[in-house]
């Protein structure tokens, strides 16, 4: 019943004649049947059930009167199927620096944890893009192919960890890599979010070099500088027995001009992520900037239910008048 619906609903106001009816024929019952007047009708009594059912011919018609009225209204079942169609896809590569500073403890519980819990909300928004993973220190590589698997990309992330490449921060190398992943895309947009917390000091390709190919492909780059205003608590020895992180207050120093260069060369943005709220504001913001168009398409499938309606309300109707010619037919 929940599909059901109404072709023409505005029929089933003339339902409000049916209380009328019923309460006309209150009024005017004893008019129905001839009346004779007599001192006294003790010689006529009889036991007969039938004229006291003389009232179920106007109860039929009245069923058959509501009926008819409901069917004009056409009621219908409604089968609805969905179908979506994709007509922009978009395939994003985030670059994401797994360099020591990232243990920096001026995101909760530190910058690397804070953006693994962004990102992957992130990609949970992104259920019909394409993703990748490259990470980069001193140097990069690609974590996870661009693909539609969410399952494979969230745990990427979640397995993303300090100490996996040389120490260092390549920024030019993690944005080579990641326009490598996507220069053979056949995607509508192609978007690469390079994350970094520092300074381009090694590496094979110079960051401007990287702009210049990810420009040439078509690629916007979106780029996140992540860390506090002023001093941090930065990792900067390891205990040689324990292997546990020693952190003392060190200057963050982030190249911000190389990284608004870099947004502005390939028509993406700069963002400052200072604190964990507003790195999660930057997702969203980026997730809003980069929609995907979808088209829903949607098919009606309609069952016409007013056909039994009327062949009930028929049936009503010609019980009532085989009743009224036979049983019912000296009583009337």
């Amino acid at each position: 019943m929940n599909n059901l619906e109404f072709a023409n609903p505005y029929f089933l106001w003339l339902l409000v004649l049916v209380p009328l009816l019923v309460v006309w024929f209150f009024f005017t019952r004893k008019k129905d049947s001839a009346q004779l007047k007599i001192s006294s009708a003790k010689g006529f009594s009889s036991n007969s059930l039938l004229p006291k059912l003389n009232p179920l011919l106007y109860i039929l018609r009245l069923l058959a009167l509501t009926l008819i009225i409901i069917a004009l209204a056409r009621p219908r079942n409604v089968a609805v199927s969905k179908k979506t169609k994709s007509n922009k896809g978009i395939d994003i590569v985030m670059a994401i620096d797994v360099s020591a500073s990232m243990l920096a403890k001026d995101l909760k519980p530190n910058r690397l944890e804070a953006l693994k819990k962004v990102a992957t909300n992130f990609v949970n928004r992104r259920p019909n893009d394409r993703i990748g993973i490259v990470v980069y220190a001193g140097e990069s590589f690609t974590q996870t192919p661009i693909t539609s698997d969410k399952t494979i990309v969230k745990r990427t992330i979640n397995e993303i960890k300090w100490g996996q490449i040389e120490n260092g921060t390549a920024i030019g190398m993690g944005l080579g890599s990641a326009v490598n992943r996507l220069k053979e895309s056949k995607a509508k947009s192609k978007v690469i979010i390079l994350l970094t917390d520092g300074v381009n000091n090694t590496g094979l390709i110079d960051p401007k070099t990287a702009t210049e190919l990810a420009k040439g492909n078509n690629i916007k780059v979106y780029t996140i500088g992540i860390g506090t205003n002023g001093t941090a608590p930065f990792p900067w020895a390891r205990n040689p027995i324990t292997g546990e992180l020693s952190f003392r207050d060190m200057l963050v120093e982030i190249d911000e001009n190389l990284l608004k260069h870099i947004a502005k060369e390939t028509d993406g943005r700069y963002f400052r992520a200072t604190d964990n709220s507003k790195l999660k504001e930057i997702y969203n913001e980026i997730d809003k900037l980069e929609k995907t168009k979808i088209e829903e398409f949607k098919y009606y499938n309609y069952t016409e239910q007013y056909r039994f309606l009327v062949l009930l309300a028929l049936i009503f109707l010609l019980f009532e008048f085989l009743l009224r010619k036979t049983l019912f037919k000296s009583f009337i």
